[in-house]
């Protein structure tokens, strides 16, 4: 609920929010390559990647512009299905995360490249519970990984990023199993897309898919 509690104070607050959006898209990062990650496939396939790093409009949106993704959708993961409903979710009492399932051809895209997208624009990893305006449990960082090459790329990569001080703290990302993904409600689904007006969408959303676009060219796709 945290969202629209902010969706309120900006528009009262215009010149705060004008602040904080310069702050938001200044947050990028440069990042190296990953220095464990699969090799592109040799012939075209389906595979998915389950992410979470705030709110799931604006890591959904940075997605759906990444070469080689061909859909995304917003949901939960990392409770139970019973619980994975938005207002419960809320409450940050479930073990949900919001999360989002990319699913991407690997002939095209390795999952690596998608945890760059994933570390340098989509969400900052070294915020604890939190992601901008939004706090709980629920707004984490976590990598939900379907196998174990995924689980190895991800802790690889974290520990190459720690090690070379690539943040100005600890990555704090979870690392965990995916275990499932519940849907999120339709009215989620390419929210940015159908309320790219919306004052906590401008401020905190379209920044990271402009910063994806120019921070990442060679990965970027105009919708």
């Amino acid at each position: 609920m945290q969202k629209y509690f902010f969706l309120s104070a900006v528009i009262l607050l215009v010149g705060a929010a004008l602040v904080a959006c310069s702050s938001i898209a200044a947050s990028a990062t440069s990042i190296p390559d990953p220095a464990v990650d699969a090799p592109l496939a040799s012939a075209k396939g389906e595979q998915i990647a389950v992410l979470a790093g705030g709110c799931f409009w604006g890591v959904e949106a940075v997605f759906e512009h990444v070469k080689g993704v061909s859909d995304v959708k917003s949901g939960y993961s990392g409770g139970s299905t019973e619980t994975a409903r938005y207002e419960k979710v809320g409450s940050g009492e479930t073990g949900h995360a919001e999360s989002v399932k990319i699913t991407y051809d690997p002939a095209k895209i390795s999952y690596g490249q998608l945890l760059k997208v994933f570390f340098s624009v989509a969400h900052d990893p070294t915020e604890l519970n939190r992601q901008g305006p939004d706090t709980g449990t629920q707004y984490r960082s976590a990598i939900f990984y379907a196998n174990d090459e995924q689980k190895r790329i991800a802790q690889a990569y974290i520990d190459q990023l720690n090690q070379a001080k690539v943040f100005g703290g600890p990555i704090v990302t979870e690392v965990a199993p995916l275990k499932s993904f519940n849907e999120a409600e339709a009215y989620h689904q390419d929210y940015l897309v159908n309320h790219p007006d919306e004052p906590y969408i401008v401020i905190n959303d379209m920044p990271k898919v402009e910063n994806l676009k120019k921070q990442l060219p060679a990965l970027y796709k105009a919708k």
